[in-house]
């Protein structure tokens, strides 16, 4: 427990052993503010009822996703690789049964699975589709930097209670790091909606046991969007009003 707990600490990235490793964890994750440098992706339109143009329009948000992620993993000389993407309209993935919300990540595999829902062919609203790749793609920057081993190994012993705050805060994290991807892309992804809108919408969702309040999941996301930096989505040692 003790090195999973210190990991949780330290923003669930290893210790630094020396000066250069230390300058690569504040570089990711310690760097609060900074300028946001805009990242053109060319993202296709997506044509009501088409399946292959949802394929496209998932397929480039990847490619731009893994542009974003791999230069802000080497500028601060942390070692990057892109996930696996699968896109399918059935219902089972790598590693089982795809979650209701259409999208997951497969930490095992490093995949992230997303399903073509009939609700997305028949009304394609461009910021709901799109945050499908930008927050499991978050989950696969927590899987870099160590973050879902040190999760799982707090969580396997928790009581449920405390279960149900680690899962939070991992997918408050996730939220935020999308919030960070935004920050640099939006104009491009050309969501059809303004942030304030889509911060609102968010925030009058569902709630899930699994991800927590709306309400957090919102100010997550608008956190990472507005400060444009990993170093703004410290969830784990957040205030619990922030993370239930």
């Amino acid at each position: 427990m003790a090195p999973a707990v210190c990991l949780v600490a330290g923003l669930l990235l290893p210790a630094p052993a020396s000066a250069a490793d230390h300058r690569a964890r504040s570089g990711l994750m310690g760097v609060m503010g900074g300028d946001v440098v805009p990242q053109r992706c060319a993202i296709p339109a997506i044509r009501a009822g088409s399946t292959g143009s949802l394929r496209s329009f998932h397929r480039a948000m990847a490619e731009c996703a893994d542009r974003f992620w791999s230069a802000r993993f080497a500028a601060a000389g942390l070692p990057y690789s892109p996930p696996e993407v699968a896109i399918t309209t059935g219902d089972d993935s790598v590693c089982g049964a795809i979650a209701g919300s259409g999208a997951q990540y497969c930490p095992d595999q490093r995949t992230i699975v997303i399903r073509i829902m009939k609700h997305d062919l028949r009304d394609p609203f461009r910021m709901n589709i799109a945050h499908s790749v930008a927050h499991e793609w978050g989950h696969h920057v927590q899987q870099l930097t160590g973050v879902l081993d040190a999760q799982a190994a707090l969580y396997e012993p928790a009581p449920e209670g405390a279960r149900r705050l680690l899962s939070h805060r991992l997918e408050m994290q996730a939220e935020c790091f999308a919030g960070v991807f935004y920050s640099a892309t939006l104009k491009s992804i050309r969501p059809g909606i303004s942030w304030a809108d889509w911060i609102s919408a968010v925030r009058g969702a569902e709630e899930s046991d699994i991800h927590g309040k709306p309400r957090n999941l919102a100010f997550w996301q608008d956190r990472g969007y507005r400060g444009g930096a990993t170093g703004f989505c410290n969830t784990w040692t957040a205030a619990k009003n922030k993370i239930d």
